[in-house]
């Protein structure tokens, strides 16, 4: 079964804003200015994966079997729910032990982007 990754990317992208404007909208009166610092920093990361997500379905369209392009993309959205996910929840819960969750995340963003990297290098006749 292959992967969605534009539902992915769209949904991703859809729930971003939405919780951008749950913060701006229904929590900027009631938490401080750095649990909002928090909070926006999560919908910021959500919203350039989603388009990262996006990137890698127009490019799988060009390479559908790429195992680089899986893994980016999955790595991509694990780090949106893991990353993004953890400093929602820190921030309106005033839980800090999730913080320890949201390095993961950025390793996977990380990784994601290292996938992509390597699809590119490996890639480069394609975009000629």
């Amino acid at each position: 079964m292959r992967t969605n990754f534009l539902f992915l990317s769209a949904l991703c992208g859809l729930t971003g804003v939405m919780m951008g404007a749950f913060g701006a909208h229904g929590l900027k009166a009631i938490m401080s200015a750095e649990m909002m610092a928090v909070y926006k920093t999560a919908v910021d990361y959500q919203m350039w994966h989603a388009l990262g997500l996006g990137l890698v379905a127009v490019f799988r369209l060009q390479s559908p079997e790429s195992d680089h392009l899986k893994w980016a993309g999955w790595l991509m959205f694990s780090g949106i729910v893991l990353f993004s996910g953890s400093l929602y929840l820190l921030a309106i819960l005033s839980a800090k032990w999730l913080g320890m969750i949201t390095p993961i995340g950025g390793v996977c963003f990380i990784l994601g982007w290292g996938y992509v990297l390597m699809f590119s290098y490996k890639s480069a006749d394609l975009f000629k």
